[in-house]
C-alpha cells in the first residue's frame, strides 16, 4: 500500500474515533504486528514506551564449589536504560535475558516498584538486538492486557533508506 494512502487511512481513522481514544490506543501501534489471534482487542491495563538511550552487555559465569559435579552456569544479559514516553510511564530500566536454549521463555514482566522491565529472548537473536541497539533510535515498550495477554517488544523507530 503506499504511504500517501497509508496517512490517509491513518488521518480518516483518527479523526473517526471519539475524543481520547487516540490516548487510549498503544503509542507506536504502527510497529505492531498483525494481532491475528484478536488478543490485543482491548485497551491496554497497562502501557510503558520507553526509547533507549544506553546499554551495557553482562557475560557471567559462575561455578559453585560446593556441588558435586560442579555446574558451571553462563549468563547473557543486556542492561538498557532510557527516557520513559508513555503517558503515565515510569520504566527506568530494561533487562533482557538471554536463554541458549531458548525453547520455554519466561514472559515478559514489569515490576513496578523498581521499574524494571524484564524480557527474555533466544540466544539465537543476541547479534539481532545489539545490531538494532547500534543502530537505533530503538524503543522498547511492554504492554498488559484484561484478558492476561501481554506483549513487549524492541523495535526501531521508522528508518529512511540511504
Amino acid at each position: 500500500m503506499p504511504v500517501f494512502l497509508r496517512l490517509g487511512a491513518c488521518l480518516a481513522l483518527s479523526l473517526s474515533l471519539p475524543l481520547g481514544a487516540a490516548e487510549l490506543a498503544p503509542m507506536h501501534a504502527q510497529f505492531l504486528p498483525p494481532d491475528d489471534l484478536s488478543l490485543r482487542q482491548e485497551t491496554p491495563e497497562q502501557q510503558q514506551l520507553i526509547q533507549i538511550s544506553e546499554y551495557s552487555v553482562v557475560l557471567g559465569s559462575q561455578r559453585q564449589s560446593n556441588q558435586q559435579p560442579i555446574p558451571i552456569t553462563s549468563s547473557t544479559v543486556l542492561r538498557l536504560k532510557g527516557k520513559p514516553l508513555s503517558k503515565g510511564a515510569d520504566v527506568r530500566q530494561v533487562v533482557i535475558q538471554f536463554d541458549a536454549e531458548g525453547k520455554s521463555l519466561k514472559k515478559p514482566s514489569y515490576d513496578t516498584e523498581k521499574r524494571i522491565l524484564q524480557l527474555n529472548y533466544p540466544l539465537a537473536q543476541y547479534a539481532a538486538v545489539l545490531d538494532l541497539l547500534r543502530n537505533g533510535p530503538v524503543y522498547c515498550r511492554f504492554l498488559s492486557y484484561p484478558n492476561g495477554h501481554v506483549w513487549a517488544d524492541l523495535h526501531s523507530g521508522a528508518v529512511r533508506l540511504r
